[in-house]
């Protein structure tokens, strides 16, 4: 591959330059429109819906996996001669971009307030318009080959009537409604959260127990609580009824500490006996479980704190204080009292908003409600019965409990930007009328004084639409929904099955009937080397743009995919990216190295595999077309079944360790040496050939590469999107395995000259001892080859006979002995002297790696990860010391 014979080499560079290459195609695959999907096609259809980035996203390394994935199928169902639809878009995340124009308003010296509803929706949009479609420009740099001319907006006007259109019908269906419950409040964006928007993270914090006198002053009873601040809002204390140390006080009165109220003792058999002091005190307002329980008794429901979770009027002389703060004031008030009777280090579980990380706050609220329990029986059902199924197959435990236990949907969200819930409160009446359309009057008193409800819906509502509504429901359009939906695969994360996933599998089967697709692909978690999640805080995070712009768009998408086992998260370094980039470069030179020996650089001049004779094809060419068929099918039958890893890997191993490594050395005779004009066609014909198909199978791996090669090797000027995906072809597998004999016997005898260190360019002579009169037809065949790679100048082949004296020994294939002499091409003294100096070193460090081993403090103390590197090194030292005293036994034969 490193042999320079002209300058011929066609169109290509001598230095691949991955950018200049990328932005061409962009271009000229936009200009052509190669991605475009048609509804009316007679082609078989595959779709696919991209997990909308956010508006405010730019890419990182899990985007680059997923989008690189759907793209990978994208681009081999095209060369399967489907009609491919891959829809694009951007979700319009309405806390995460509210916040970001905040901002920026902050920044002017102004707020969202100050510029009232309607102007602050006019800058979103500004912004969207501006800034807001960077992530859309990055994916186009990925190499992602959505249909461009098809991409939404959660917050197009189109996908607007379909959010208006299914809240409608839910509500009609009293499926949607409003009431006080408990939610996740976040004190700083202002708005309440879904369970699953609040992100649970365990934190080192106390367990406080207070103690409440009973009314008469006789008793007392001890909670215990890890929000003290909360005791403001309680309303009863409540123990088991089979509780033996409280059945006495049940239905007695208590004074609430700092308060002075009374307050009742209650049995409920949902209280643990085990937890705490087996009493607890119930906050309806500022805890689920007590929300759950006050209505189970008829309690009243107090909530003692504001919107920015500071406490307000009914919390008495605390009012105004941060919850934290008053937390302090309040410990250090009943302390003062005596009722603060242990304090104890304890690990809380704290909600954090997952857009802000503040600690969220469970507060009473008028919200708006989906019913989900209806919607998720057949939903669970339709992953039951296969009709949506995820890979790995795993996944679907995880859907099957969060399904099986799922509460009702929070759907409001206390912002401005976002769909706006299409409900109108009568001033009047006190009558909700919720419409598709703005209402002129109020449905039940025709009253005039009519407001919209001031809320807009969670981001995930309309996404959840987004497999049916990208494809303009509920207008539906016949063509796009019939030919398009249900979709083929959904690629995603395993951290949205809940957010997004489930939501989907609802809303599809709901209204559509059918699920929104047939199979759910979930890709694993990307990690640095060492297996740690990656973060800022920790300095180990990868920019894929970066990547991109240092090693080029093609080896890192190779890296992902190379990496991507299905059910193992991904261990991710720089230098693996850089190791691709140069199997890019291995492939940029094995295709100028095609273009130089093909007829004076004429690339499109030759022969198929199909158009050569069979009887002019000689044993390495049977071999490589054999082995690219295994190649080819491995690859197909890997991607079909979501195994990136395993498709990549086999391109790898087929391109530089057969195609490089061995066939263009095995016809390099054929090229360059006397054995004819027909040789030299054939063989340079079936190379470029193989180039051809490799490039094609490679393509949906590495897009920019392969199609910049193809353009100076394809024979109809047609894109390589353009191209098939090849078919099976027939393969010699005798011929093959005969080759496969004769490379082996090459490969014995470069690693003996190797052990022994024989002077690259001296000539050796060999002896073959073999088992039967084949196996000696089979290595005479392969004489040429064998003197040519292995630098042999005479070789015998015999059944059976004496072993020659003073050679070194191999076997090859298991039952060819190989015999190299020596005598005359290896100086024994100065090697002797050279393996034995290499042997004391060797030894050195085994030793000291072996007493680390047997020091308990060392395997004690030591990360697990160091001891076993240490493990793995003396393993191959050990190998090393065993090669190196054969080697020297060798050399005493020749003394």
């Amino acid at each position: 591959m490193t042999d320079n014979k002209n300058d011929n080499e066609e169109n290509l560079s001598s230095v691949y330059e991955p950018l200049d290459v990328e932005q061409r195609w962009h271009k000229e695959w936009a200009r052509l429109e190669l991605f475009k999907a048609e509804a009316t096609s007679k082609k078989p259809a595959f779709s696919m819906v991209i997990p909308p980035p956010n508006i405010t996203g730019v890419l990182h390394l899990g985007h680059a996996l997923n989008n690189t994935l759907q793209d990978i199928i994208a681009r081999y169902k095209r060369q399967k001669g489907f009609n491919v639809l891959w829809v694009p878009g951007i979700d319009h995340a309405g806390i995460a971009t509210q916040n970001v124009v905040e901002r920026k308003l902050h920044d002017e010296g102004t707020t969202r307030f100050e510029l009232g509803r309607e102007k602050f929706i006019e800058r979103v949009w500004q912004w969207k318009e501006e800034s807001g479609e960077a992530i859309i420009t990055q994916l186009k740099r990925l190499g992602a080959s959505c249909d461009w001319t098809r991409q939404r907006f959660t917050m197009d006007e189109g996908l607007s009537e379909a959010v208006r259109e299914v809240f409608v019908t839910l509500y009609e269906e009293d499926l949607i409604y409003r009431g006080d419950y408990i939610i996740n409040w976040c004190p700083r964006c202002h708005t309440a959260l879904s369970d699953l928007e609040s992100e649970a993270e365990e934190k080192n914090g106390h367990l406080w127990h207070l103690t409440y006198p009973t009314k008469d002053g006789t008793q007392s009873i001890t909670v215990a609580t890890t929000r003290p601040e909360t005791i403001l809002g309680d309303v009863a204390v409540a123990v088991n009824p089979d509780d033996d140390r409280y059945k006495d006080l049940i239905g007695k009165f208590l004074i609430l500490p700092l308060i002075n109220k009374e307050i009742p003792i209650i049995a409920d058999s949902e209280v643990d006996m085990d937890f705490g002091t087996g009493a607890v005190k119930i906050t309806p307002a500022h805890d689920f479980n007590d929300f759950e329980m006050a209505k189970r008794h008829d309690l009243p429901q107090i909530n003692i704190m504001d919107v920015n979770a500071s406490l307000n009027e009914n919390a008495g002389k605390y009012q105004g204080l941060d919850r934290f703060i008053a937390r302090k004031k309040i410990v250090k008030d009943l302390d003062a009292l005596g009722l603060l009777k242990d304090t104890e280090d304890y690990k809380v579980r704290l909600g954090a908003c997952y857009r802000c990380h503040t600690v969220v706050e469970p507060r009473l609220s008028k919200q708006w409600f989906v019913k989900v329990e209806e919607l998720a029986k057949p939903a669970i059902e339709a992953v039951e019965n296969g009709e949506t199924n995820f890979v790995p197959k795993n996944w679907e435990k995880t859907y099957f409990e969060w399904m099986r236990n799922i509460r009702n949907w929070c759907i409001s969200r206390q912002i401005w930007w976002g769909h706006r819930i299409p409900a109108w409160h009568c001033a009047e009446c006190d009558e909700v009328t919720v419409s598709t359309t703005e209402p002129k009057a109020c449905k039940k008193c025709s009253g005039k004084n009519i407001t919209q409800d001031p809320d807009v819906l969670d981001t995930w509502f309309s996404s959840a639409l987004w497999p049916f509504s990208t494809l303009g429901w509920p207008n539906k359009d016949k063509a796009e929904l019939d030919t398009f939906y249900p979709t083929s695969t959904l690629f995603t994360s395993f951290d949205i099955i809940f957010f997004w996933v489930a939501r989907m599998m609802m809303m599809g089967i709901k209204f559509m009937g059918k699920v929104p697709f047939d199979e759910v692909y979930i890709h694993a978690l990307i990690r640095d080397a060492d297996g740690q999640k990656m973060s800022k805080s920790k300095g180990n995070v990868i920019d894929p743009l970066v990547m991109i712009d240092k090693f080029g768009t093609d080896a890192l998408r190779f890296t992902l995919a190379v990496t991507a086992a299905q059910g193992r998260d991904i261990k991710l370094s720089e230098d693996r990216i850089e190791g691709y980039r140069n199997f890019c470069n291995k492939l940029w030179n094995l295709a100028r190295f095609t273009l130089m020996n093909l007829e004076e650089g004429n690339a499109t001049g030759y022969l198929e595999v199909s158009e050569i004779p069979k009887d002019k094809l000689q044993p390495a060419d049977k071999w490589i077309i054999t082995k690219f068929e295994e190649c080819r099918a491995e690859v197909e039958s890997a991607i079909e079944k979501y195994e990136f890893d395993r498709a990549a890997r086999a391109i790898y191993s087929f391109t530089w360790h057969q195609l490089c490594d061995w066939y263009v050395e095995l016809i390099k005779p054929d090229l360059w040496g006397n054995n004819g004009e027909e040789r030299k066609i054939n063989s340079v014909s079936v190379l470029a050939s193989t180039l051809r198909d490799l490039l094609k199978i490679t393509h949906p791996f590495m897009p920019f590469i392969t199609e910049e090669i193809n353009s100076s090797l394809s024979k109809t000027g047609k894109s390589i999107l353009e191209e098939d995906f090849p078919k099976t072809k027939e393969g010699y597998p005798k011929e093959a395995a005969e080759m496969e004999a004769v490379m082996e016997v090459i490969r014995t005898i470069r690693n003996i000259r190797t052990e022994v260190n024989v002077k690259p360019k001296a000539l050796v002579e060999c002896v073959f001892l073999v088992k039967d009169t084949s196996t000696v037809e089979l290595i005479k065949n392969g004489e040429g080859l064998i003197k040519t790679l292995a630098k042999v100048s005479v070789m015998e082949v015999a059944v059976g006979g004496a072993k020659p004296e003073k050679s070194a020994f191999g076997v090859a294939g298991g039952d060819i002995e190989v015999f190299v002499a020596l005598k005359g091409v290896v100086d024994t003294e100065s090697e002797t002297k050279r393996l034995s100096k290499s042997l004391e070193k060797t030894l050195a460090e085994a030793e000291g790696i072996e007493k680390k081993l047997s020091n308990k403090n060392f395997t004690g103390k030591a990360p697990k990860e160091v001891v076993e590197e240490q493990r793995a090194k003396l393993i191959i030292l050990t190998d090393k010391k065993e090669k190196i005293e054969a080697g020297l036994e060798r050399l005493k034969d020749l003394s």
